[in-house]
């Protein structure tokens, strides 16, 4: 099966439909499709052509939405890079994917001197015609580097097919929509936000896009520009509710995924006071964002969710046997959403996959009703006299403290146990550390699993990609003063 750019049939079905807001700039599909047409003309007068990779850094701007259908017409790979990361990190991402073409935002170029400005790229140029191609589903898009926070990165292959079935499962979990207006604040560097930007052309709605994260701007667009989906974690979930004072969302707005580890019961209970369905999911780039989320009629936040129609999701151990419900093991996903492969790295591509099923180095249970509960990454796992300690687990009952904004558990080596747990915890504003976290913890883990100590921290380490460096609160957990090896 072969696919147009859904551009190019969103500007021939429905021209005058909404398809790209930013910053008070509205698009149609038939105003994107010539935007598209614009920039397919000029990268073809570049030289770039199908295979090719085109390299760029840029915030979420609409030029990237622009270039990344301008790439697909003329088959060519789009390669975002970390708008996050230094010159020195970037430089062997370049190296590795060899791009025909290297771009940067202007406000960025300084990191990249050799870059060609992402906002001149149709600049000059002559209106040609160009032979565009279209997709089939193993047509590879993208090229998403993980975050590195287990080694090298490594540069996941993202396919046409990838994308729509990702959309295909979203949709089937949700409901129908006839043009859902995702709010669009996660990076376009990011699965999640390609995500975005893929659904809303596919189903005909709209991408509201935003530059960067802001509580208000997200309530604009909720309360006037009809809004219908978000994507949140914890803390901007939060911080949403703060800045509308808990005024209840209106009608247009249908749900919002909410991803990046445990959300305190308390805030569940009070985004659906105000009328807004937060469902807890569970992701990855390799597997094209979802893999779990919570059905919208049985969401109760205490895991995240079943798969999602279409992907499987099994619990194996150590030996590779699937385990059953209740019992805790290595996560692995099964799908049309599964990335082809890591470019560029065929040993580590033939490690991920097992007879199919994508092995995801994290660690949970499913319980009778098949829905995830996520305990940890492999490598966070903390081993305490032969007992499993997952840090998630211990950070979902910190969550819920009135006093803790976040957290996060690492392992520290002991002499005698061979590991202990230490919390770090980010405190809500005004609030001193609590005497009572250890009884707090008490109530709800078995004695082995409370932290032996908890340490104030005003915020927590985290790389370009936002997720928490645990290596590096392992190191502070050893130097700081209270902590004596074997204590």
């Amino acid at each position: 099966m072969t696919y147009d750019c859904p551009i190019r049939e969103g500007a021939r079905l429905r021209p005058h439909a909404e398809a790209l807001r930013f910053a008070g700039q509205t698009w149609t599909f038939r105003a994107l499709d010539e935007e598209v047409t614009r920039w397919t003309e000029a990268l073809a007068a570049r030289g770039v052509d199908q295979g090719q990779r085109v390299a760029l850094l840029s915030t979420s701007h609409p030029a990237v939405t622009f270039l990344f259908w301008a790439l697909g017409r003329l088959g060519a790979i789009f390669a975002p890079l970390n708008a996050r990361l230094t010159p020195a990190e970037l430089m062997p991402l370049l190296e590795d994917v060899e791009p025909r073409l290297t771009l940067a935002l202007g406000t960025l170029r300084d990191r990249l001197p050799e870059a060609v400005v992402l906002e001149s790229v149709p600049d000059g140029v002559t209106a040609s015609s160009v032979p565009e191609r279209t997709w089939d589903a193993d047509t590879a898009r993208v090229i998403l580097f993980t975050s590195g926070t287990t080694g090298r990165s490594k540069g996941v292959v993202l396919t046409e097919g990838a994308f729509r079935a990702s959309c295909r499962a979203s949709a089937a979990n949700l409901g129908a929509h006839p043009a859902p207006r995702w709010l669009g604040t996660l990076p376009l560097f990011h699965v999640g936000g390609l995500a975005m930007l893929t659904r809303t052309a596919y189903e005909g709605g709209c991408l509201l896009l935003h530059e960067r994260f802001d509580a208000d701007a997200v309530n604009r667009a909720i309360d006037t520009e009809g809004a219908s989906h978000a994507s949140f974690v914890a803390t901007t979930l939060e911080r949403v509710l703060d800045a509308r004072q808990d005024r209840r969302l209106p009608a247009t707005f249908q749900c919002a995924l909410i991803g990046g580890g445990p959300v305190p019961t308390a805030l569940l209970t009070r985004a659906r006071a105000a009328g807004l369905l937060a469902l807890q999911t569970y992701g990855l780039t390799e597997a094209c964002s979802q893999v779990t989320t919570e059905r919208p009629g049985e969401a109760d936040g205490r895991t995240a969710g079943p798969p999602l129609p279409g992907l499987e999701v099994r619990i194996v151990g150590t030996d590779g046997e699937t385990l059953g419900e209740g019992q805790e093991g290595d996560v692995e996903v099964r799908g049309p959403t599964l990335m082809a492969r890591y470019w560029r790295q065929r040993e580590a591509t033939r490690d991920a996959f097992h007879d199919g099923w994508l092995r995801t180095r994290d660690v949970g249970v499913l319980d009778a009703k098949g829905r995830l509960t996520l305990l940890s990454r492999r490598t966070d796992l903390i081993v305490r006299g032969g007992e499993n300690l997952y840090p998630a687990e211990i950070e979902a009952v910190l969550a819920n403290h009135p006093a803790v904004l976040e957290s996060a558990v690492v392992g520290v080596p002991d002499s005698h146990w061979g590991e202990l747990p230490v919390a770090f915890v980010v405190l809500r504003p005004g609030h001193a550390l609590p005497d009572d976290l250890d009884a707090w913890c008490r109530q709800s883990l078995a004695r082995f699993k409370v932290p032996t100590r908890f340490v104030a921290i005003e915020t927590l380490p985290r790389n370009a990609m936002s997720k928490v460096e645990r290596p590096v609160l392992r190191k502070h957990a050893r130097s700081h003063p209270p902590y004596q090896p074997g204590s």
